[in-house]
């Protein structure tokens, strides 16, 4: 690992991010070692993938990393972040809430664990079927039964969604344009100061996002370089 290198990435990436704009480096497959490192550096917002990396990493690190769970979760995976033998929550920020089900499971895990669990909504805003997410209608009706009490040790704290995978960066604009429209006009019904995060943006489009008013970004590669897989 190639310390100096990590270090030049991270700052470039830095540089790009305006303070408001949350930084959640997607460590995904990456090392102990690799994360500690940036850790090193100061950064403190992670971004796993995987249930079961994400537990067996979390002991091996610092307790006051910021684990964001950023992949798409089912619900007999949930007790891998949100396990019920803890009296802290191991993932701060749960992305990727795409029903009612998982919900749920979620609120069940939470009481188990006497705890509240922060979650995101994921909205289907790309053209592309095999991405997940909520409808619009759906993402009301979600909302709707949180603030009747259907789901007390959850916090629906906002919306994700991600971008069609394209190269025409107008069409990306328009669907991040579209879910910000979406997050400001469903939090007028929601309480201001939970209602506030909205995660759009990954390390191709990231500036897209952030023009559109992200608020939180998740970016791997052009921190932590390209992967090895010798």
């Amino acid at each position: 690992m190639d310390l100096v290198a990590l270090a030049q990435r991270y700052a470039q990436v830095k540089a790009t991010i305006p303070s408001h704009v949350k930084l959640v480096a997607v460590s995904k497959t990456r090392t102990v070692a690799e994360i500690q490192a940036l850790y090193d550096l100061g950064h403190r917002a992670f971004g796993e993938n995987y249930p079961q990396e994400l537990r067996e990493k979390q002991p091996l690190l610092p307790a006051d990393i910021e684990w964001h769970f950023i992949g798409h979760l089912q619900t007999n995976k949930v007790k891998y972040i949100l396990p019920s033998d803890r009296d802290t929550a191991l993932t701060h920020l749960i992305h990727g809430v795409d029903g009612p089900k998982l919900l749920d499971e979620l609120d069940k895990r939470a009481v188990a664990g006497q705890r509240i669990q922060d979650v995101l909504l994921q909205v289907h805003i790309a053209k592309e079927a095999a991405k997940h997410g909520l409808a619009p209608d759906e993402v009301a009706e979600l909302l709707e039964a949180g603030r009747a009490g259907r789901w007390p040790h959850v916090r629906i704290r906002g919306l994700m969604g991600m971008a069609s995978n394209t190269e025409d960066r107008e069409r990306v604009r328009q669907e991040f344009h579209g879910l910000a429209e979406m997050f400001h006009g469903l939090r007028r019904a929601q309480d201001p100061a939970l209602f506030t995060e909205l995660s759009m943006g990954m390390s191709g489009d990231a500036d897209l996002a952030i023009a559109e008013g992200s608020t939180l970004v998740r970016i791997g590669t052009a921190i932590f370089g390209e992967r090895s897989y010798e």
